[in-house]
């Protein structure tokens, strides 16, 4: 393949990236338990609060793990 092929190819799969976080910054305020799940570190005091979805930033990494080992997978 010549190099205006693969930045073709990489231009397409950026676009495709792109529009999966726009999907899921549309769609994440429709799943309420997204953010909310035992395991969360939340922290609220008088003036100050910690939030930081350790349960539900796992959760998301494997499942970007298995997409990918998927996709893998397929490619051969």
């Amino acid at each position: 393949m010549t190099d205006h092929t693969n930045f073709g190819w990489l231009l397409l799969i950026v676009g495709l990236v792109i529009t999966g976080v726009g999907l899921v910054w549309i769609l994440a305020p429709s799943i309420p338990w997204l953010g909310r799940l035992p395991g969360d570190i939340c922290i609220e005091r008088e003036n100050f609060r910690f939030y930081f979805p350790l349960v539900t930033c796992l959760l998301l990494s494997l499942a970007l793990s298995l997409v990918l080992w998927i996709i893998r997978l397929f490619r051969g």
